[in-house]
Parts: C-alpha cells; sequence; structure tokens
C-alpha cells in the first residue's frame, strides 16, 4: 500500500472518530441551549400573565368595584386569573402550541379544573410549600413542549369572600357558576399552579440545522485540510523518498552511474538524502578500488 494512501486512511479514521465525538458533544450544547431558550420563552409568558393579573387587581377592580356592588351578574374580568387566562387565549388563537392554564383542583370556573399531569404538578407543590416552580417536559398532539408552573397560593384574605364556603359568596358569582365548587379555601394554601407550556419543535429544528452546518463546513474544512498535507507530504517526504528508492534499486542492480540526490535544507529527508549520496559516493569508490585491484 502505497505511503500517501496509508497516511489519507489513517487521518480520515482519526478525523472520522473526532467528527463523530464532535458531533455529539455539538448536538448536546445546541440541544441545552434550544432548551434553555425554550424555558426562558415560558418565563417571560409567565412574567407576561403576572403583569396582567397585577394590571387588572391594580387598574380594573376598583374602577368597576360600584358596579360590582349594584350589579345582579357577575364580573369575571374583574379577577385577575380570568384576565390572564383570557389575555393569554387571543395568543393562543394565533400560536396554538402555546399554552397557559390557571389549573386548581377545585376551581369555580370548570375550565380551570386540572387534568391529570396538571394535578400532578399542584400536588407537587402542595406536597414541597418551599418550592416556587417546576420544569417539566410532556408530549403534546404537535410534538414535545416544556412547562413551566408556578404555585397559586392563598396569600389574600380577600380572595376568602368568594372562596371560603358557599353562604359568604356573592349572589351573582353563584348565579354565574352553580356547579358549587371553588370553596373550601383558605388562607396560605396552595390550590393550583400557573402553567405554561411552551413548543420545543422550532428551536430544535434549528439547533438540528446548526447540527447539520457545522457538520458540513467541517467536512468541507476537512477535505481543504487533507489536500495541502497531501501537497505537502507529496513535495516533502514522498517525492524525495521516491528518489531514494529508485536510486537504491538501480545502485542494488549494478549501477553505479545514477545521479546523486539533490539535498536542500536540513531536515530528517535532507539528512537522508545526503548520508544516502555519501554512501554511494563510497561505494562507488570501492567498486573502483576493487576493479583496479583485479586489473
Amino acid at each position: 500500500m502505497k505511503l500517501l494512501l496509508k497516511f489519507n486512511l489513517i487521518f480520515l479514521a482519526v478525523f472520522g472518530a473526532g467528527l463523530a465525538l464532535a458531533s455529539y458533544l455539538v448536538d448536546q450544547s445546541l440541544k441545552a441551549d434550544a432548551k434553555r431558550e425554550v424555558i426562558d420563552q415560558a418565563r417571560l409568558m409567565m412574567e407576561t400573565t403576572m403583569s396582567t393579573r397585577t394590571y387588572t387587581s391594580k387598574q380594573i377592580k376598583p374602577l368597576l368595584e360600584p358596579l360590582l356592588r349594584r350589579a345582579d351578574e357577575f364580573i369575571p374580568q374583574t379577577v385577575p386569573a380570568f384576565s390572564a387566562t383570557e389575555v393569554f387565549g387571543y395568543l393562543h388563537q394565533k400560536y396554538p402550541d402555546y399554552y397557559y392554564k390557571e389549573a386548581a383542583l377545585n376551581p369555580t370556573n370548570p375550565r380551570d379544573l386540572t387534568v391529570d399531569w396538571e394535578a400532578d404538578v399542584v400536588n407537587d407543590f402542595r406536597a414541597h410549600p418551599d418550592k416556587s416552580e417546576f420544569i417539566g417536559e410532556r408530549e403534546t398532539p404537535s410534538g414535545r413542549s416544556v412547562f413551566f408552573a408556578r404555585p397559586i397560593q392563598i396569600h389574600d384574605a380577600g380572595c376568602l369572600e368568594c372562596h371560603s364556603t358557599y353562604a359568604r359568596a356573592p349572589k351573582s358569582q353563584l348565579k354565574s357558576y352553580p356547579s358549587g365548587t371553588g370553596f373550601g379555601w383558605h388562607l396560605n394554601e396552595i390550590i393550583g399552579a400557573q402553567i405554561v407550556s411552551v413548543p420545543m419543535a422550532v428551536p430544535m429544528r434549528v439547533a438540528e440545522d446548526g447540527l447539520k452546518k457545522f457538520l458540513v463546513y467541517l467536512g468541507a474544512i476537512a477535505v481543504l485540510t487533507l489536500c495541502v498535507l497531501d501537497l505537502v507530504l507529496f513535495y516533502t517526504v514522498i517525492r524525495p523518498v521516491s528518489r531514494l528508492s529508485s536510486m537504491a534499486d538501480e545502485i542494488s542492480k549494478g549501477n553505479m552511474n545514477v545521479e546523486e540526490l539533490p539535498v536542500k535544507g536540513k531536515d530528517e529527508i535532507s539528512v537522508l538524502a545526503s548520508s544516502f549520496n555519501r554512501m554511494h559516493r563510497s561505494l562507488r569508490r570501492a567498486m573502483s578500488m576493487l576493479e583496479g585491484d583485479e586489473s
């Protein structure tokens, strides 16, 4: 097997192993970055809902309190949780893969009732009162999503006016929500969780595209590097060694009139060529002396 071919095979083997390792590490890094991006999106969306809640409680509810006292109808728009859910609902219409819910184990509005996995999140918060957030992944019909949750805890005693007992609840509330649920809450109790769910499809697709580009660029660089190394190897090693091999072959056949090898530089190949030239001259003188003795 030719020396240059051996070198190329060794290079390809080493590069292939390095490429496999680099691909794995880059893939893991890009996926981790994609997940962090999704979590950051979820946090931002959670803060948006919190801002909606704050706006409702500080500006909308005080403004409508006189109307609430006179009205026979319950006005859900004064409830921060309802406002946050409604505002996010408009976003959900345009981006159906994004999801927000104020999930409760015993809600007033039936749409807020927890499903199985949401109940697990709420119960985890109830079991660990010091836990401030919960991050997880789940499968959805549109693909994998990351969800970010925060506990809903009763800190304001005013909330108990509508949720402590059925008898204390406003008649307008009972008229709007006749199911009789959403009572029995207590101060400082964790009754549910705010949950934001963000799809991972787009960031993961970006990560996959980034990995493909990385492999293409790295492959192109490898091919270019191999070509340059082959040229350098050919002119610095292969060609001088080939000349040396041809000269040795001629000498072994008894041809002492071959031209000496050109010596340029002081590297190992040049030193070898110089030594071979010196050996050639010595051998030629020895042969001449033998021929003279015979005559």
